[in-house]
């Protein structure tokens, strides 16, 4: 069955069912299909050529609607945050080269393609139409949505995800993780970031409720506690980052929120601290480690961190491919990597992407054939363990050398995280004039502690570290911070501090 017949079908069943919930504003499924339904309408009165719909918005009831509008009116959306810059949302504009852009929120944007207004969509969501015939919906191997990586490399590039490869992945969603029909799902990630697809999907598919909550509360610790507890949270979908900052209130526990049972984490690494912190806070809740870059539709290995887990591994596991999906570790040839050797993770399997929207060149580095089957480069490093579980060992491009010796920095930040007295903490390389790198500096948020000066704090760690860390990888300088910058998806911004250093 098509998704949007899959969601559709609650509001025919059960209408009145709670589907959104807006810091308290609530939408039905009915209202959701006639929202929906309303937009697809209007576009279709359009008659636009075939391409995408750039929408424009925060994690509003309309935004959503408009999702759904577009891909039932035969588009493919492209989701484009109402925090991004201008100068993106230009970018965006001249890659994707949308045949429409509909605005939740107020935005200048200069384009030569039919805009509908913010004033003008709200009462288009008002209108009652007719059902739209399903024959317009996307299915198969059109694009259900495009959307546009950070682009701290570059220029972003625009990943095509189609209604089939959603489809597995909310099949899987379904399957694999225990949640419940009706379950209420945190909605906290941006909506052009990937990870919330793995709330809108999941939820809506199995009649559940998404609870918002959106920048202004999360950037504000005081309303972020005060709202967490209104929410009655089922199921938990975000960054590890974001759940470092939510464990900071002693109060984020089972006995508060007692509906809280499953945890699904994605988009960055899970640290052993962070998971073993909230599995001691909520011991019956299931927590998941998830992996996969937004070229596979999210992700595509999980694994359930048990204390069996949590005692056996200091780094965690990414864990088992998922259903009808493949991982193969391979050397820069593209050729298998021995049995227990690290290598680039390579994916195959029904939900890689079909590449990038109009980049061939970049879409033929990434995406490429391997066995006869359409294989997708992640450039990170893995390794399996005996027991078939993967390990993520960082990125191929966030490796430095520097005196002669190659250091992951990212294998650094996973010896720093384990020190007593570190909260928090990255690892930036320093350049020299030569642009060779001549010291590594750590960002630490520190733990309370009772030492007089930043210099002993430093001796302290530096000597926790040589217990565990090979001499070459302790960074030389420490820099201590209230809080590490996160980017718009909620990840730490190491790319940031990285210009901070080098400017």
């Amino acid at each position: 069955m098509n998704l949007i017949e899959q969601i559709d079908l609650w509001a025919q069943n059960e209408p009145t069912r709670l589907a959104y919930d807006y810091l308290g504003q609530e939408y039905t499924y009915q209202q959701l299909k006639q929202a929906s339904d309303a937009v697809a309408h209007k576009l279709l009165t359009m008659n636009l050529s075939a391409g995408p719909i750039m929408v424009y918005g925060g994690q509003e009831f309309a935004t959503l609607a408009t999702f759904l509008g577009c891909v039932k009116a035969g588009h493919a959306y492209i989701p484009v945050d109402s925090h991004s810059p201008k100068e993106r949302l230009e970018i965006i504009n001249q890659i994707a080269q949308p045949v429409a852009c509909v605005k939740a929120e107020e935005v200048e944007l200069t384009v030569e393609i039919p805009v509908i207004e913010p004033t003008e969509l709200a009462g288009i969501l008002e209108q009652m139409v007719a059902p739209i015939a399903k024959d317009h919906y996307v299915s198969g191997a059109e694009n259900f949505y495009i959307i546009f990586t950070s682009g701290t490399t570059g220029l972003p590039k625009g990943v095509q995800i189609s209604h089939d490869n959603l489809a597995s992945f909310v099949k899987w969603m379904q399957l694999d993780f225990g949640l419940e029909s009706g379950a209420t799902f945190l909605a906290q990630a941006p909506y052009s970031f990937d990870l919330s697809v793995m709330s809108i999907y999941p939820s809506l598919s199995m009649g559940g409720k998404l609870a918002v909550l959106p920048r202004q509360i999360t950037d504000n610790f005081k309303e972020l506690f005060a709202a967490l507890p209104k929410l009655s949270l089922d199921a938990w979908v975000s960054t590890p980052s974001f759940m470092d900052i939510c464990l900071m209130q002693p109060t984020f526990d089972q006995e508060h929120l007692p509906a809280l049972k499953t945890f699904l984490f994605c988009g960055e690494e899970l640290t052993h601290k962070t998971a073993a912190m909230l599995k001691q806070r909520f011991p019956a809740a299931k927590i998941y480690n998830t992996y996969g870059p937004t070229e596979a539709t999210v992700a595509i290995s999980a694994v359930e961190i048990s204390r069996e887990i949590l005692d056996n591994y200091g780094r965690l596991p990414i864990g088992y491919v998922k259903r009808e999906s493949e991982i193969v570790l391979v050397d820069n040839d593209l050729q298998p990597v021995e049995v227990g050797q690290p290598g680039e993770i390579l994916l195959l399997g029904p939900g890689i992407s079909k590449g990038y929207l109009n980049n061939p060149e970049k879409t033929a580095h990434a995406f490429v054939e391997y066995q006869g089957k359409a294989a997708y480069r992640t450039g990170d490093l893995g390794q399996f363990d005996d027991q078939g579980l993967l390990f993520y060992k960082g990125r191929l491009d966030f490796q430095v050398k520097m005196h002669g010796f190659r250091i992951e920095l990212e294998e650094v930040d996973h010896h720093l995280d384990k020190v007593s007295l570190i909260n928090q903490a990255t690892t930036v390389p320093k350049y020299d004039k030569d642009h060779k790198v001549n010291q590594l500096i750590a960002y630490v948020v520190a733990e309370k502690n009772d030492y007089p000066t930043e210099l002993a704090l430093t001796q302290a760690i530096k000597k926790e570290l040589a217990e565990t860390t090979l001499n070459y990888m302790i960074p030389q300088r420490f820099k201590y911070v209230d809080s590490l910058p996160l980017t718009m998806n909620g990840k730490i911004d190491r790319k940031s501090l990285m210009q901070e250093v080098n400017n």
